[in-house]
């Protein structure tokens, strides 16, 4: 599938608020969907950057022989799902916020997981 049918699949996510596929080495979005006035999906993609390259310096400084496959930020009302492509996409991921009442965490991660491997860049 390519960019924008993973986006709005991310987004028919039950709980699903904004979804965008974020290159980490640039802090770029090469698409977003949803957001609003609350959530500026662009500053949010640029900020997540920092999270993945830092979880990254870590695990290279322990020497870590393994790879990152999603990174979970909760928060009162929201989750905060950052899900990196497999090591052939390189430095992507995708960025997806849900209504932590409406959402179903371990779902989401199933259908976040079938989106990246579907997934065309």
């Amino acid at each position: 599938m390519n960019i924008d049918t993973a986006l709005k699949e991310a987004m028919s996510i039950t709980g699903a608020v904004g979804v965008a596929l974020v290159d980490y080495e640039s802090g770029m979005s090469l698409g977003t969907s949803g957001g609003g006035d609350w959530l500026d999906l662009e500053v949010a993609a640029a900020g997540n950057t920092e999270v993945v390259r830092s979880k990254l310096r870590v695990m290279s400084s322990l020497a870590l022989n393994d790879s990152i496959e999603d990174i979970l930020i909760t928060l009162h009302r929201q989750y905060h799902l950052i899900r990196l492509m497999n090591s052939a996409r390189n430095s992507l991921f995708l960025y997806l916020v849900l209504d932590r009442e409406r959402a179903n965490l371990a779902l989401a991660r199933h259908y976040l997981k079938r989106i990246e491997a579907d997934l065309q860049v």
